[in-house]
């Protein structure tokens, strides 16, 4: 029977690669035919083509498909990317659905692979393209930034709790003041990086502005969000924009016995719904359409939270929908849409 498509699917963890070779059938049936287990480093990945070599029909082309798994993929898609092999990288919460879907009584990285061939078999996925370098690098900063100013919080937090003994050790104040000075100063080094990298680029800076627009996004939050998501790069509508940040809704419910509270699944980019909840509290701050929204959302619920966290994505998905469109926010839309139709 003739072969229509042959996929690799990588289960990616610290250390090694988990993989399944899989194929599909001109009459649609699918076979996942081959595992092995390779390390991740580079004469890994080198094994691991060959390997892939000898299994494959080399007149149909292989397709790698792996999840965006923290930083762990990252050298392995570049090497793959480099040697010109064709790859999809998939969002953490499709696999995770589309796992929830599949009998499996026992979730273990041999499975996880075998879902991921599968799911390669049975969709259409888009080819992943290299970060730019751009992209890239602001991602490292912006992340590196979020490490400091928490270890500096934590400092802070500790030099409270030392100026709040009965006798605080003089000598344990000064370490902890000049830790929270060395780590002020390393902030600002790295602010001074970003604002150099976006100093260079033109398009970029169209970019930020854009998305500074929205109330509450200032030029370090709209550089988060370019840098997290690669440009909107593996983002194809506004819904998937919030599940891959975390904040799609999780409902569980059946019949009248079983109703959970709905809630936000967190599944996601931490880095990105992070940076969400200092803009989302200054857009119901000064802006009247925000206001109205986490106002309903507050009467209706009595919970604060979540009518910010509504806020929160609603301002995310607008940011996607800015940099598409290449607009302005404006926050007169609404009522100048409506008085049009109106006449």
């Amino acid at each position: 029977m003739k072969e229509l498509k042959q996929i690799v699917g990588v289960d990616i963890a610290q250390k090694e690669l988990v993989v399944t070779l899989g194929r599909m059938f001109s009459d649609l049936s699918i076979e996942l035919y081959a595992y092995k287990v390779f390390k991740n480093t580079e004469k890994g990945f080198i094994s691991l083509t060959d390997w892939v070599k000898k299994l494959t029909n080399d007149q149909v082309k292989v397709l790698y498909v792996m999840e965006a798994t923290g930083v762990y993929h990252q050298r392995f898609a570049y090497y793959l990317d480099t040697n010109n092999y064709q790859l999809s990288i998939i969002l953490p919460n499709k696999i995770s659905n589309y796992i929830r879907t599949l009998d499996l009584k026992t979730i273990t990285d041999k499975t996880c692979s075998q879902s991921i061939a599968q799911f390669g078999l049975e969709r259409k996925l888009d080819l992943w393209k290299r970060p730019k370098a751009v992209y890239k690098n602001l991602q490292q900063l912006t992340r590196e930034r979020d490490q400091i100013v928490t270890e500096r919080a934590s400092a802070k937090n500790q030099l409270h709790a030392e100026l709040s003994e009965a006798e605080p050790n003089e000598k344990s104040l000064k370490r902890i003041k000049s830790r929270i000075g060395f780590l002020s100063s390393q902030e600002k080094e790295i602010k001074d990086d970003i604002a150099q990298i976006v100093k260079t680029d033109q398009n970029l800076i169209k970019e930020i502005d854009i998305l500074c627009t929205l109330p509450g996004i200032g030029e370090l939050t709209a550089v988060i969000i370019l840098a997290e998501t690669n440009g909107f790069e593996l983002i194809r509508n506004k819904k998937q924009l919030a599940s891959y940040a975390g904040l799609d809704v999780k409902e569980k419910q059946s019949g009248t016995s079983i109703k959970a509270k709905p809630r936000i699944s967190k599944k996601g980019n931490t880095s990105l719904r992070r940076a969400m909840h200092f803009p989302a509290l200054t857009a119901v701050k000064w802006d009247d359409n925000f206001r109205e929204l986490y106002a309903r959302l507050v009467s209706r619920h009595g919970i604060k939270m979540k009518g910010l966290v509504a806020v929160q994505r609603k301002l995310l998905e607008m940011t996607y929908t800015l940099f598409k469109n290449k607009v302005a926010y404006d926050k007169e839309y609404r009522k100048t849409k409506n008085s049009v139709q109106v006449q």
